[in-house]
């Protein structure tokens, strides 16, 4: 199945601080536009790598006549389709894309027009017409619905966030957004971000990418419409120009690890605190996986060791591997081939890995894709591999980590047991402490109660305070749908704070059962699991 432009009934087009000019500048005027006498300033920022040689020209200032109302300073980026520009004139107008009718050179402008055909030129005044959406106003006195509410207070009761239009194959990338929308403590460490500011080493491109997912964190928590995520697309396109292939006209489908991967890594540079701070390094803390590695050379004798730090574990796909834990174990054990001091040739090495450190949020990669020769493109393996609602990484683990482990999995097992009405190991006389840690410990473990609430609300908690068990809980689901990493379809799954697991299929988000949630193990064409996120039971010492 095809990535496909899904047709756009509600369009929140922000229109942010920057500027695409000829000169490289990112897209939207300073001015939002949201009235036809704004008189704002328009300055755009220095371009961050400047040029002698003048780039072709991609943005054109029109105005638009609609009625009674002129809006006099429209900006067109003829790169993009004129349903984007659409979409711009819906935030404006209110009139939706499908009523517009637009006059140009030669008729009505349509949606997939050629704007070199179009001839669209600078200054030029386009005259607009259609039908605003009616307003339906709420009743003086009555009960007050859902949809009368702020929209701030209408995510709340729904129970979820807004979906993302897809504006041309960039499923890959809503559906990464989703997944890492459902970190608060990514979102209150971005929230701060502003506080920060920029670090004088950090590059402008990785600010303004922070910058832009920052902004796109936000309108998700307040809307419930869907939200055309524009200002991220261009600021991502830019900072990785691979995301922004073109074949035909259109814009290519990507590999959702790859996008995951790539973003993750701006936001482990621009979210890390000064040197001299002693607070944490925040993604690193909430995604890093630290591994001890040994290598060892059968052939010469020669052994090292090293440690190194990821951000996901990769689950192996072979014939032998019909549970993702079968598969992790065979990702820590690899072969390697390099030049050996002792023998002055290469040489065969075995590296054998142990987890050391373990994050707050686990991700795991499925290895589904492999690069097929003959086909020039990344094929799909489609062999179905289970995976838990609940995971347990204590046989991955590192002797040193594994004894740092079995006091807060006791306090876990005590708390469970509890819960349970069975018999803990907690005295009943002088055990008030371990009857508070034990509460705490059973709301962590539920996934509800204020211990979870508080993380979500306070950030990153001090290590002293909470304490991990190796047990995870599946809280995200990335999937695949089709034969290859550069096409199909890619879907985000993932678990509200009300335990409900909501489908978010671009701008349509759908709720979804748990016990489905599991069954997207692969095995035919149907949405497969190709990135677990995983979330850590902890409890308090």
């Amino acid at each position: 199945m095809v990535d496909h432009v899904t047709t756009i009934y509600q369009c929140t087009l922000p229109f942010h601080e920057y500027r695409i000019n000829s000169r490289g500048h990112l897209p939207f005027s300073t001015s939002k536009l949201s009235h036809p006498n704004s008189k704002q300033n328009q300055k755009p920022l220095p371009s961050p790598h400047p040029t002698n040689a003048e780039a072709p020209i991609t943005m054109v200032t029109v105005s638009v006549k609609w009625q009674k109302e002129v809006y006099p300073a429209v900006e067109i980026d003829i790169s993009q389709p004129p349903y984007v520009f659409k979409c711009q004139l819906y935030d404006l107008t209110g009139v939706p894309p499908e009523r517009q009718k637009i006059m140009v050179k030669g008729g009505l402008l349509k949606d997939d027009a050629d704007w070199s055909k179009v001839g669209v030129k600078e200054g030029q005044r386009l005259m607009m017409m259609g039908t605003a959406d009616e307003i339906v106003k709420a009743p003086e006195k009555g009960p007050i619905f859902v949809e009368d509410m702020p929209e701030e207070e209408q995510v709340v009761n729904v129970g979820h966030s807004a979906g993302l239009f897809n504006l041309g194959n960039t499923c890959y990338m809503n559906s990464t957004v989703q997944c890492l929308h459902s970190v608060p403590e990514l979102k209150s460490a971005l929230t701060e971000y502003n506080q920060l500011g920029k670090s004088n080493d950090l590059d402008h491109s990785s600010h303004l990418l922070t910058v832009a997912t920052r902004d796109l964190f936000n309108d998700l928590d307040k809307n419930v419409k869907p939200v055309a995520p524009m200002q991220f697309w261009m600021v991502l396109r830019k900072k990785y120009p691979q995301f922004g292939q073109q074949s035909n006209g259109a814009f290519m489908q990507q590999d959702a690890e790859e996008c995951w991967t790539q973003l993750l890594y701006t936001l482990s540079q621009s979210l890390k605190l000064p040197s001299s701070s002693e607070g944490p390094d925040v993604v690193k803390a909430l995604f890093g996986i630290e591994f001890d590695n040994r290598i060892h050379c059968a052939e010469s004798g020669e052994e090292s060791t090293e440690t190194e730090t990821v951000y996901s574990l990769k689950c192996h796909i072979s014939q032998e591997v019909n549970h993702l834990h079968e598969g992790l174990k065979r990702g820590l054990k690899s072969e390697l081939e390099k030049a050996s001091p002792s023998l002055g040739r290469s040489a065969v090495y075995v590296k054998d890995s142990r987890i050391n450190g373990l994050p707050r949020y686990l991700t795991i990669q499925f290895v589904r894709f492999f690069w097929k020769r003959e086909s020039n493109q990344k094929a799909k393996i489609l062999r179905k591999v289970d995976y838990p609602l609940s995971l347990d990484v204590y046989d991955l683990c590192s002797d040193n980590l594994r004894k740092k482990l079995e006091g807060p999995r006791q306090v876990l097992r005590d708390a469970e047991g509890k819960k349970a009405g069975l018999k803990t190991s907690v005295k009943t006389s002088g055990s008030t402490a371990g009857d508070s840690k034990m509460t705490e410990a059973e709301e962590s473990s539920s996934g509800s109660g204020e211990a979870s609430k508080s993380t979500a609300q306070e950030g990153l908690l001090p290590e002293e305070e909470h304490q991990l068990t190796g047990i995870y809980d599946l809280v995200a689901v990335l999937t695949h749908k089709g034969r290859s990493a550069d096409s199909g379809h890619y879907v985000a799954w993932v678990k509200q704070e009300n335990g409900k697991w909501v489908q978010f299929d671009d701008d349509n988000p759908i709720l979804q059962r748990e016990e489905d949630i599991t069954k997207l193990s692969g095995g035919g064409d149907w949405h497969m699991a190709y990135i677990c996120m995983y979330k850590a039971r902890v409890v308090p010492m």
